[in-house]
């Protein structure tokens, strides 16, 4: 009887990612029905690429729908505590849902411009997006390292789609190489932490690390590969270097998948280990995590200073991004998780809204896009060029015409300086990067609206779903950053489950005595 139940909590708790799995699979086979009469450029393979696409679409509406009744409802996570069921879980997931179903939209915009999408592709999404929602739930470090895989196979094929393009099988093979190495490293690293501690529960060893003295070096060693798995999912630097490539080889589409969604994915898993099993070891990661910020933020804005190609513009804006964000891990404590979901928020919105402009303008063409494809653009589409200018504005925090981006940063800043030891260097440091990548920012902004457009740059006719994808996410962008009320209680209710407390780490550059006194307690 008590197997029962367990299975019935288990389908329960995983009741959205079972309804995309099964969908998926429904997905696939309408796929591959029939793969050798239909090609996916014949006018019967096009439609059944948009087709399944928005079966795609409406099936994450569903799940985000499930999603809703089950955190209404106070659905729990499974009774071994291995899986969630706490707000952190499912404010992630929609933020996810949100990601998947802006990203099906921009395949289908690209699909009909370019026809280089088989009908697998939608398919492929879905099932990454399992991995993902897989990844916010886990508290269990074989779970993490499950949805890590079931995400990046999934992805690894995405990025890798168009095989007549050189830089698309460039992009494929340093991300399947660099993805497989950074899997290693985690999973080396969630060895030597069951070694240490006698458990892959995240609770577990949140509380065998609260009741230590001083811990062991298989421990620390443990914590740094995990560290360094992490950092090549979130592209932090220094493990950022396979980002511009991956990014400029796969479809637009898929970048902007990549940029976001799997992005949100990475550090919702690693803000849930750090708060829920290693808190109570902040002394020991703190200083590693600190600098890793530090360098990120960084690397990423002074890269994208000198970028003409505007996808690997994007690309070290998205490091600069997770830089960003790691300030709020530093913090590491429950509150800091809400800074770090009205981010992704921001983010995913700003993100599909500029990708989806760069759709529009690069017309299913297969080749990189340079400031010249974007000058001028004021000129022939005022509207298209008013709408990049919100998602350039909202990257840089700009207040009000960046929408809700201001609010983004202003809450990682808030975690950083009212954690128990306020990170004012960290804070700094944020700003002036931020104010550093005003110069590439602006840098487009000037060039669509002061530049002429060059004649042999015309611009293609737009469809319903682009005007509306991408005049919807600059809408959305607008009136949250005029009212934030709606994201900033979803942020608030996204607070981890893990009770293990941080312990109080002092600002760096602190005196020795202090430093000292802050790790003794």
């Amino acid at each position: 009887m008590t197997d029962v139940m367990n299975a019935g909590a288990i389908l329960q708790a995983l009741a959205p990612e079972l309804l995309l799995s099964a969908g998926a699979m429904a997905m696939l086979l309408a796929a591959v029905w029939k793969p050798q009469q239909v090609a996916a450029t014949s006018a019967e393979g096009a439609e059944r690429t948009i087709a399944i696409t928005r079966f795609g679409t409406a099936l994450c509406l569903m799940a985000a729908l499930v999603v809703a009744i089950a955190w209404g409802d106070g659905v729990g996570g499974t009774p071994d505590g291995r899986i969630a069921g706490d707000g952190f879980r499912w404010a992630v997931d929609f933020v996810l849902l949100l990601g998947t179903i802006l990203t099906l939209g921009l395949v289908e915009i690209d699909h009909q411009r370019s026809g280089a999408y088989s009908p697998e592709v939608p398919v492929l999404i879905i099932l990454a997006t399992v991995g993902m929602m897989v990844l916010a739930a886990a508290r269990d470090l074989m779970f993490v390292f499950l949805g890590i895989e079931l995400m990046s196979l999934a992805v690894y094929v995405l990025a890798g789609l168009n095989r007549r393009s050189a830089r698309g099988a460039e992009s494929a093979i340093k991300y399947f190489l660099l993805g497989a190495v950074s899997s290693g490293f985690l999973l080396y690293g969630v060895a030597l932490l069951y070694g240490a501690t006698g458990s892959t529960r995240l609770e577990d060893i949140g509380q065998w690390a609260a009741a230590q003295a001083t811990f062991s070096p298989v421990f620390v060693v443990g914590i740094a590969l995990l560290f360094v798995g992490f950092g090549f999912k979130v592209a932090a630097a220094p493990f950022h270097f396979w980002t511009p490539d991956v990014y400029d080889g796969a479809p637009l589409p898929i970048a902007a998948y990549m940029s976001a969604t799997v992005k949100t994915a990475a550090f919702a898993v690693f803000a849930r280990v750090l708060v829920e099993s290693l808190a109570a070891a902040a002394p020991r990661w703190h200083s590693s995590l600190w600098w890793l910020a530090v360098a990120t933020m960084v690397v990423g804005n002074v890269f994208a200073l000198s970028q003409k190609n505007l996808v690997r513009m994007m690309a070290y804006s998205s490091i600069a991004h997770a830089g960003y964000l790691l300030v709020a891990l530093v913090v590491a404590t429950p509150a800091s998780t809400s800074a770090l979901v009205f981010y992704m928020v921001s983010y995913t919105l700003a993100t599909m809204g500029a990708f989806g402009v760069l759709i529009v303008v690069n017309n299913g063409r297969d080749r990189s896009l340079t400031l010249d494809d974007v000058s001028g653009l004021w000129l022939e589409r005022p509207w298209l060029a008013s709408a990049m200018a919100v998602f350039l504005l909202a990257f840089m925090g700009m207040p009000l015409v960046g929408g809700m981006g201001f609010f983004a940063k202003w809450y990682v800043l808030q975690a950083a300086l009212q954690a128990p030891a306020p990170q004012t260097i960290l804070a700094v440091v944020l700003v002036v990067t931020s104010a550093v990548s005003a110069a590439y920012y602006l840098g487009v902004v000037a060039a669509m609206f002061m530049r002429p457009r060059p004649a042999d740059q015309p611009l293609a006719s737009m469809s319903v779903l682009s005007h509306s994808l991408i005049a919807a996410t600059a809408a959305l962008l607008l009136f949250f950053g005029m009212y934030p009320t709606p994201v900033t209680r979803l942020a608030q209710l996204a607070i981890t489950s893990g009770n293990t407390p941080a312990a109080p780490v002092p600002e760096r550059g602190a005196p020795a005595r202090v430093q000292a006194a802050s790790v003794a307690r």
